[in-house]
């Protein structure tokens, strides 16, 4: 196995064995189906995780605290709106404006007062039916959420993003805000999902950096060869950007990866998997991925959604669920 410097800091040596946050299983619940998406921070020293629900119909977003034992069941704080054009169905929210030391607090940033999130949202009901937009909100106390900005539509971008935009990353770096995220398009009859960015210097309007995606899929037999997606991005202390995200290799698993930038633009991945999958009956025996990362103590802990598969589909409402999804946690200890 590969182990370079970094990835020793980087890499987990220790993981939960049950979830931090499960589905209801619970016909009408907005998480019954699954939950999915995890974004780590801090506000005001109190940590805090905002997770993505699946209902059958579509996705919410619901906030979780945790009180230094346990986290709390999340409550829906971003649900869908049936007002909207774009967000009738499904409302994501995946990442909030925060410290991005590595090893910092993972404090929110507030700007003027309001806290930024972004989102995406897919135009029809069913499991990410259709074409989906990333939007921006803001928020004064993270529960009641206003739409600010342009919408990031998948044909105003690339080809590589034509079928779809996904999670998104939002970060603040010399006074200029950075949207990563990660898009999908066919080749050769098959999803592929591939990293961009954009960045703005109002939070208002948004230019992609580039037409073509900065952190693309690997070659064939690579752990990331259909999907480089997810990204969660941090500063290291000597300025080294180091971008976590998941790959996907066709047939799968999905596993946790990361690369590294001086710049933010021009990416290396590391051969190195940061967290794979569990043994059989783990609860995370069949996906690992999906990194959220921030400093407790002196452990860096790495949030992640777990896919287990099930022996026998689970039934919600007529709705035949052959996996359990949820959030769990790996962790290492912080160096010195």
């Amino acid at each position: 196995m590969t182990t370079t410097p970094l990835t020793g800091m980087l890499r987990p040596t220790q993981k939960s064995t049950e979830l931090l946050l499960a589905p209801t299983h619970r016909a009408g619940d907005w998480n019954s189906h699954g939950v999915d998406c995890p974004f780590v921070f801090r506000r005001d020293g109190v940590l805090g995780m905002t997770v993505v629900g699946w209902d059958g119909r579509g996705y919410q977003t619901g906030l979780s605290w945790h009180d230094g034992h346990a986290w709390s069941a999340p409550q829906l704080v971003f649900p869908r709106d049936e007002a909207s054009p774009h967000r009738r169905h499904n409302a994501a929210l995946t990442a909030l404006l925060r410290d991005t030391d590595l090893y910092g607090a993972g404090e929110l940033i507030a700007v003027d007062g309001w806290y930024y999130g972004t989102y995406h949202a897919y135009p029809d009901a069913g499991y990410e039916a259709g074409s989906a937009v990333i939007g921006f909100v803001r928020s004064r106390d993270l529960r009641h959420w206003e739409d600010v900005g342009d919408i990031l539509r998948p044909e105003e971008g690339g080809d590589w993003e034509r079928g779809g935009l996904y999670k998104s990353y939002l970060l603040r770096h010399d006074g200029r805000f950075w949207l990563f995220y990660n898009a999908k398009n066919r080749v050769s009859g098959s999803w592929v999902e591939q990293t961009g960015a954009a960045v703005s210097d109002d939070l208002a309007s948004w230019q992609r950096v580039s037409d073509a995606p900065l952190l693309s899929i690997g070659p064939a037999g690579s752990p990331d060869d259909r999907f480089a997606s997810d990204p969660f991005v941090l500063r290291a202390a000597d300025g080294t950007w180091i971008m976590f995200y998941f790959g996907l290799r066709a047939g799968g698993p999905a596993v946790d990866l990361y690369a590294t930038s001086p710049d933010l633009v021009e990416w290396t991945k590391s051969p190195d998997v940061l967290v794979h999958p569990g043994a059989p009956g783990a609860i995370d025996d069949w996906h690992a991925h999906k990194p959220a990362v921030i400093r407790t103590d002196d452990r860096l802990e790495h949030y992640y959604c777990a896919v287990q598969r099930l022996a026998e589909p689970i039934d919600i409402d007529g709705y035949r669920q052959f996996e359990g999804r949820g959030i769990a946690l790996a962790w290492s200890q912080v160096p010195g």
